[in-house]
C-alpha cells in the first residue's frame, strides 16, 4: 500500500533518472491537463509532500497522487512497459529513460508558483528536508487536539503528512493504544516519535518492517492478520472499520489483549 515512505522512495528512483535532463516527452492522459507540453523544459527534481509526488518541470509541476493503486515506472529508453499501455496516466521521458505513472488517482499540471493549492493543506512530513523540532511540534499538537479516534488522527494528512492505515494500524499496536481511544487521550509526542524514527527507517529499506523480520508474513505485527494470532500474547486479531465518515471509513487492526479499549 502507498505511504509516505512509498513516496518518497519514488520520488528518489524518479528524480535519479530525470533531474537535470531535458524532457523529451511528455504525455498526459487525463481531463485537464492532457494538453500540456513541457517537452524541451528542464526536470529541476522530483520532490514529495506526504503521498503527494511533484515533478518541478520548468516553470510548472506535474502534480500526482498514488492512492491506493498507482505507481510511478522507470525504464530505459526503449525498453518494454511492465504494465498495459491503457493503464498509463502519466508519462515524462528524457532520451535516456522513460518514465510512467500508471494507474495514478490524481494528475494535474498546474504552474509551480501555484503547488501551494495542492499541497498546502497538509501537515508536516518527517521525510521532508523541513521537518524539525518546531514541525514536530505542530503534528504532535494537532493529532493531540483531535478528538477523533486516534486511528482516524493519525491518518489525517492535515495533521501530519504519510501515515497511512497500515502505519496507524502498527503504531498504535506498537504503543499498546486501542484505534478507538479519542487523540485527546493519547501520548501524541511519543506517538509521533515513534513513527517518526520508523517511517524513517522504512524509507531505506526494500520491504516496509515493523517487527524488525524482513522475512515474507513476519513483516507487521498486526496489519492484515485478522484471527491470526498476536505475535506477543496469542489473542486473535481482530479487524474492524473506522472514519471520520461513511465513505472515509479504512480497514483497521488490533490485539484486543496488547491493546484494550
Amino acid at each position: 500500500m502507498p505511504e509516505g515512505d512509498t513516496v518518497h522512495r519514488t520520488a528518489r528512483r524518479l528524480n535519479a533518472v530525470l533531474a537535470g535532463r531535458e524532457v523529451a516527452r511528455f504525455d498526459i492522459r487525463v481531463p485537464g491537463s492532457a494538453n500540456a507540453d513541457l517537452r524541451g523544459q528542464i526536470v529541476h527534481e522530483v520532490a514529495a509532500h506526504g503521498k503527494h509526488l511533484l515533478h518541478r518541470i520548468g516553470e510548472s509541476t506535474l502534480h500526482s497522487h498514488l492512492k491506493m493503486e498507482g505507481e510511478w515506472h522507470v525504464y530505459r529508453a526503449g525498453e518494454k512497459w511492465r504494465k498495459p499501455a491503457f493503464k498509463a496516466r502519466a508519462i515524462v521521458s528524457t532520451t535516456a529513460h522513460e518514465t510512467v505513472g500508471f494507474e495514478l488517482a490524481m494528475v494535474e499540471v498546474l504552474p509551480t508558483r501555484d503547488e501551494q493549492r495542492v499541497v498546502g493543506h497538509l501537515g508536516p512530513d518527517p521525510l521532508a528536508d523541513d521537518w524539525t523540532p518546531e514541525a514536530a511540534a505542530r503534528a504532535a499538537a494537532a493529532i493531540a487536539s483531535d478528538p477523533r479516534p486516534i486511528h482516524v488522527a493519525l491518518q489525517d494528512q492535515r495533521n501530519v503528512a504519510g501515515f497511512g492505515n497500515e502505519y496507524a494500524s502498527e503504531l498504535l499496536f506498537l504503543r499498546g493504544v486501542h484505534p478507538e481511544r479519542p487523540g485527546t487521550e493519547v501520548d501524541a509526542v511519543a506517538l509521533l516519535d515513534l513513527g517518526v524514527r520508523t517511517i524513517r527507517r522504512n524509507v531505506e529499506l526494500p520491504v516496509r518492517v515493523f517487527t524488525g523480520d524482513s522475512r515474507r508474513g513476519f513483516e507487521r505485527w498486526v496489519y492484515g492478520r485478522e484471527r491470526r494470532p498476536c505475535r506477543r500474547c496469542g489473542t486473535p486479531i481482530r479487524r474492524s472499520a473506522l472514519g471520520s465518515s461513511v465513505t472515509t471509513e479504512r480497514v483497521v487492526y488490533w490485539c484486543p489483549h496488547c491493546q484494550p479499549a
